[in-house]
């Protein structure tokens, strides 16, 4: 398979006709080696249109939502990020190459061992894997610039907000299947947020993300 080829097409073909239009973004996406993050059995699909099981229930994003969050979440040098979900590491290596460090957490042990492992591998440096249950986030390591849940909640739990600097970004699928709201949300003063609905779409639920106590706008 020439993957080279296939990178290029899913840029073209499916980034970019999903409004996907930030150049820094779309280079990215050229630039990190996806496949190197997918399981050998699923190789040939690691940049079609799919969701890609990587176990535990868990799966890959499809490549065109990954480049939505990206782009939402305008993640820039000097930002300190949490991701909460580490999958196999791959969305990881993407914040790492545009953020000053990240914190990846995942509560499933087999997945929190792929990710730090294939993040090694590829020889990413500036991020840390640790196996936490990360649904009302991390407070040891607040306040973050960006915080971005890699699976779906059913809402923002009120301890997290408080975890975002004062211009941080936080970024969630929220709701329930079959309709969930991709939704970016901004402290723009201390104590105060603001909400953003962007795009529709459906994703795996995250393992023991609490329901209730949720963040009210």
């Amino acid at each position: 398979m020439n993957f080279e080829q296939a990178r290029f097409n899913m840029v073209e073909q499916q980034i970019r006709t999903w409004e996907v239009f930030d150049h820094e973004v779309l280079d990215l996406l050229m630039s990190v080696r996806r496949e190197e993050f997918v399981p050998a059995a699923w190789r040939n699909l690691a940049f079609a249109d799919v969701e890609i099981p990587i176990g535990c229930g868990q799966v890959m994003l499809r490549p065109v939502i990954e480049a939505k969050v990206l782009q939402a979440l305008k993640v820039c040098k000097t930002d300190s990020v949490l991701e909460i979900g580490a999958g196999s590491g791959y969305f990881a290596a993407l914040l790492a190459a545009r953020a000053e460090w990240v914190r990846s957490v995942d509560i499933e042990p087999e997945l929190a061992r792929l990710a730090a492992d294939n993040l090694e591998r590829y020889g990413v440096q500036n991020v840390g894997v640790k196996e936490a249950d990360g649904a009302e986030g991390l407070p040891c390591r607040a306040p973050y610039d960006v915080i971005v849940y890699s699976g779906a909640i059913s809402a923002v739990p009120a301890s997290v907000l408080p975890q975002l600097k004062v211009g941080g970004r936080l970024f969630a699928f929220v709701g329930d299947a079959p309709v969930m709201t991709a939704r970016r949300i901004t402290c723009v003063a201390e104590g105060r947020y603001r909400t953003e609905d962007l795009f529709e779409t459906v994703v795996p639920v995250l393992r023991n993300a609490p329901p209730v106590d949720s963040f009210r706008f």
